[in-house]
């Protein structure tokens, strides 16, 4: 290929990689997603591994650095870029894989499950992983958005990729003409012709079927009664790193605008509440050792008359702290609580001392330790599922809170050191995701916004604005059943990670025959002056990007062209 070729596909990949990314939230443009993945497999169809390693390292660069700039807002560009390019590492990977599979029958099913597995990897490693950019959370509304209650995040992806590279496969297929050419491994033309688009049709449309199959489970699960919730978000002095530099000012705001609220109750202009969410970090002052931060919540509690899920920093006796979420009680003060699993270069800093060479920001990251719990707490009538923050990225942390019995989901969090920019908006989408994964209502308390109300079916029924102290109270279902989802756990992820890697590993074999064997042929004749088998050779000989394609052969169509007439009398 020439220079300009591969600049092209190059430009192409990283194209397409931009524009999955105008595809993702705060915009819903859901339908995007599926026309990305059909131009990258044009990008990749065909390609050696190491340039699919390239293109793929192109696409994840063009979706991941726009994406992720949230993460540079206030320490600069390059904790930002790193995260960048770390994760496009991941998808070159899969370029890498999505090219080896992509002459394989029903290639765009093996690819699909390629592209599973690359998001596996980033979901565990390096240092625990970040799946912030997965593609399912491109899709919090849509026709597959249903999908995710029947085999979650992973299922998901699987749908909107299959879709994609399906269409991309069917339409490389109609470009390249292969549908004009002869059959001599079909007695009719016809059928022939009618298999090599049924494949590429079939696997394209699939997911959408399934999508509109699985839609009348949404939002079914059973529900044990209902109660009144209210979400406060008391807002910071400012945004940016700095915002807790006045921890108490903070406090204040949440104590505030929950006497406020209790006002409201009383004079009738709201409900009850039954219990009520405060954001991640509303007391980075610890409750637990310090009495004045302890008087204040206490006068809080009391005030509503119902606990109260305080986030709070907590100091253990090894001189690490712990990111918690705490029931507060208005009678007996603290009570269950749930530790956050903290995130590398946020609330810790792995290799401390060799980062600090490459940001000065390093020290400005606590020392985080994870806690003990099964991610799920009791507050008044209800049993909650508790994510801090990042945790609703993460499958394993919100499905076992699910499955420790939560009828209702929380994401306190705080994304006041993320400014205006699309980072709250992109978690919200995780958040609707998330509710339709397990049919729950999710409840996202954020200290500057935007704080939200999701309905099992991912939509969002109440939501705050930005850097404004506000509270939301609305009536929710408390929700006992289980989606398919909930109780398949990892299986359908691991299935698709198995298909994937076996797809590689039978087209390497397949490559590793298929060079074997040319490397054993004799020499090609020389051509004759008449234009002889040399010349009948070349007339012979397809186009390199349909050659061994084995779903046209499979289809009737040869490996190297039609076959030529038979020589001879009747």
């Amino acid at each position: 290929m020439s220079r300009y070729g591969r600049l092209l596909r190059v430009g192409t990949a990283a194209g397409a990689g931009l524009l999955l990314y105008v595809g993702a939230p705060p915009r819903e443009l859901w339908w995007l997603a599926p026309v990305v993945f059909a131009v990258l497999w044009a990008v990749l169809y065909g390609r050696p591994a190491r340039a699919g390693f390239g293109y793929g390292l192109a696409f994840g660069l063009g979706f991941f650095v726009p994406l992720l700039s949230w993460a540079g807002q206030y320490v600069g560009s390059l904790p930002w870029l790193a995260l960048a390019t770390v994760e496009a590492l991941v998808l070159a990977l899969a370029g890498a894989g999505v090219a080896v599979v992509s002459r394989m029958p029903a290639a765009p099913l093996w690819a699909a499950g390629v592209w599973v597995a690359a998001e596996a990897l980033i979901a565990r490693t390096p240092f625990g992983g970040f799946p912030w950019g997965r593609v399912a959370f491109s899709q919090p509304s849509g026709i597959f958005l249903p999908v995710v209650a029947i085999g979650g995040a992973p299922l998901l992806t699987a749908a909107v990729v299959l879709t994609g590279f399906g269409a991309g496969e069917l339409l490389r297929r109609v470009a390249k003409g292969p549908l004009r050419q002869s059959h001599r491994f079909v007695r009719d033309p016809e059928l022939g012709r009618l298999r090599a688009v049924v494949v590429p049709a079939l696997l394209g449309l699939g997911p959408v079927v399934a999508g509109m199959c699985a839609a009348p489970v949404v939002a079914t699960t059973a529900v044990d009664g209902s109660a009144v919730v209210a979400l406060i978000q008391g807002n910071v002095p400012r945004a940016g790193l700095d915002f807790n530099a006045q921890r108490r000012a903070v406090l204040d705001n949440h104590v505030a605008r929950t006497m406020t609220l209790a006002a409201d109750v009383a004079a009738g202009r709201y409900p009850q509440p039954a219990l009520v969410i405060w954001p991640e970090n509303s007391s980075d002052i610890d409750p637990l050792r310090n009495p004045d931060a302890r008087v204040v919540i206490d006068r809080a509690a009391r005030a509503i008359g119902v606990p109260i899920l305080v986030g709070a920093v907590l100091r253990i006796g090894d001189g690490h702290t712990t990111n918690a979420a705490i029931v507060w009680n208005p009678r007996t003060g603290p009570g269950q609580r749930h530790d956050k699993r903290p995130m590398p270069f946020a609330e810790y800093i792995p290799y401390r001392d060799f980062f600090r060479l490459f940001s000065p920001y390093v020290d400005r990251a606590g020392d985080f330790v994870p806690g003990n719990g099964d991610s799920a707490v009791d507050i008044g009538p209800a049993r909650v599922g508790v994510a801090i923050c990042s945790e609703v990225m993460f499958d394993d942390l919100v499905r076992q809170g699910v499955r420790s019995g939560a009828q209702l989901l929380a994401v306190p969090t705080n994304n006041a050191t993320f400014g205006f920019t699309e980072m709250t908006y992109q978690q919200q989408a995780i958040s609707r995701v998330r509710a339709v994964e397990h049919g729950r209502t999710v409840l996202v308390a954020a200290t500057s916004g935007v704080s939200a109300v999701i309905a099992p079916n991912g939509v969002v029924e109440q939501q705050t604005k930005l850097f404004t102290p506000d509270a939301l109270v609305a009536r929710v279902a408390l929700r006992s059943g289980t989606t398919l989802a909930t109780r398949l756990g990892p299986a359908p992820e691991w299935v698709l990670v198995a298909l994937g890697l076996l797809g590689v590993v039978a087209a390497l074999v397949v490559q590793s025959r298929a060079k074997a064997g040319s490397d054993g042929d004799p020499l090609p004749p020389k051509e004759d002056v008449d234009g002889g088998s040399a010349g009948r050779r070349r007339r012979r000989r397809r186009r390199p990007d349909d050659r061994g394609d084995p779903d046209l052969r499979r289809a009737g169509q040869p490996a190297d062209g039609p076959a030529p007439a038979a020589r001879g009398g009747t």
